[in-house]
């Protein structure tokens, strides 16, 4: 599906944005090896998510929807998966294959995950590697590196894990499968990454200590489901964000965000660049912190992203780096290599995307330097089948006068389904809460 649109707009109204994708993930994850009822309200009805039920349901756990956004799991408990009589498939989620190799390497079952074209060319001996040093045969089955994943569980060891690179999915596959070691099992990352799995492994009665950026999880006999409502996805509301944020004159109210504090590295950027942007009504859910935010747009300037801060926007890389080229100067973006294994090469895309509007914009091996250029023009770009690449270059496309055209946007419905209708909705001034 390619999407024209039309710029130049200003945006104002009042948005709900999508539920978190990390969260959804995670609450269906967790409640799937509870024992008892979990109920999810907010789920995200994204492919990405509905990848993760589907595979739980293959393992035998009963999972029902009430309603697009509300479902209900039947928890199987730590040991009662089954072996899947068919292969596992997550599709394009990075998330379902990681986290779901931590709870795989510790069933008594051999299982097999593969995803498609663009999730097999995604490192996965980074998730492997520490899997197997605790006793899980974990074999990537194409050149030792990449899906399809043959897992067989096995007696797990505790181990003490130092991370050689930021990824919240290869913490994540290492605490979980700590549920079934024996002894601790300690993570520690160089920069923090975020830690929604920490705080709901929490929430469901694990036991997990952080200190600092080291984590330690111990087995417990069991976990307990729990309900769960799922705050809306700061990844998601940031095309927004910078929307409002570029075009002079927008005002716009976005209503019941996660913040939390792993992730808000999109709203340290937007401040630093001398944005309007006021945190509201700032509130707990479940473990976690949500809030509304109220943002003006104009006044932008350049600035240097790079450091300990990649990890807490490394999803939003695309839309700042769309809000970098209507700044006054320079802005630099510094240390974020891991977007060459992304969905798509996204240094790559964005770079290439951005000059086609006419940015003035240079390629790093681990970043891109970008020089404030208002005076862009519309062009024809590609989503490189990237839901991130293809929602930033909508962000600026509406900030550019003249028709621009997207190719290959029906990929944003892997995490945003609505997103160009309440984009549309915004660009006319009025409320979007759209189907969320």
């Amino acid at each position: 599906m390619d999407v024209l649109i039309e710029g130049k707009k200003v945006i104002k109204g009042t948005i709900t944005p999508p539920p978190d994708k990390s969260i959804s993930h995670r609450g269906v994850i967790l409640g799937a090896i509870s024992e008892g009822i979990t109920r999810i309200e907010r789920f995200l009805p994204a492919e990405d998510c509905i990848r993760t039920v589907d595979c739980f349901r293959k393992m035998g756990v009963d999972i029902k929807f009430v309603n697009e956004t509300t479902l209900i799991i039947k928890g199987a408990g730590l040991k009662g998966l089954k072996k899947p009589e068919t292969i596992l498939d997550a599709g394009n989620s990075g998330t379902t294959m990681r986290l779901l190799s931590g709870i795989l390497a510790g069933q008594d079952f051999e299982a097999i995950i593969t995803g498609d074209e663009s999730l097999k060319k995604r490192p996965m001996e980074r998730v492997a590697l520490p899997l197997r040093q605790m006793g899980a045969k974990v074999e990537c089955t194409v050149d030792g590196k990449f899906a399809p994943l043959k897992i067989r569980g096995g007696r797990l060891k505790g181990i003490s894990y130092e991370m050689p690179v930021a990824s919240a999915q290869v913490k994540s596959a290492v605490l979980l499968a700590g549920l079934y070691a024996e002894g601790e099992t300690t993570v520690v990352e160089k920069h923090k990454t975020r830690d929604h799995t920490e705080r709901m492994l929490l929430y469901f009665g694990g036991n997990i200590t952080v200190k600092g950026n080291q984590v330690t999880v111990a087995p417990v006999e069991k976990l307990t489901g729990n309900d769960l409502v799922v705050p809306g996805d700061i990844s998601s509301a940031a095309f927004f964000l910078v929307a409002a944020a570029i075009n002079e004159g927008s005002k716009l109210l976005i209503r019941d965000v996660g913040l939390n504090p792993t992730r808000t590295g999109i709203i340290d950027v937007l401040l630093n660049m001398g944005c309007s942007l006021k945190v509201l009504n700032e509130r707990e859910l479940n473990g976690e912190k949500i809030a509304d935010i109220l943002i003006e747009g104009g006044g932008l300037k350049g600035t240097r992203v790079e450091g300990d801060i990649i990890p807490r926007l490394i999803d939003e890389i695309p839309v700042i780096a769309v809000a970098a080229c209507f700044a006054e100067g320079e802005t630099v973006i510094k240390n974020a290599s891991e977007l060459r294994v992304k969905e798509s090469d996204r240094i790559k895309a964005i770079v290439e995307n951005l000059r086609r509007f006419g940015a003035k914009i240079e390629e790093l091996e681990d970043g891109m330097v970008i020089e404030g250029n208002k005076n862009l023009k519309p062009a024809e770009v590609e989503s490189f089948k990237d839901h991130r690449i293809a929602m930033a270059m909508a962000v600026a496309a509406i900030s550019i006068k003249g028709i621009s055209k997207i190719k290959n946007a029906d990929c944003v419905k892997i995490s945003f389904p609505g997103f160009f209708d309440i984009l549309n909705n915004v660009v006319k001034g009025g409320d979007a809460d759209g189907q969320f």
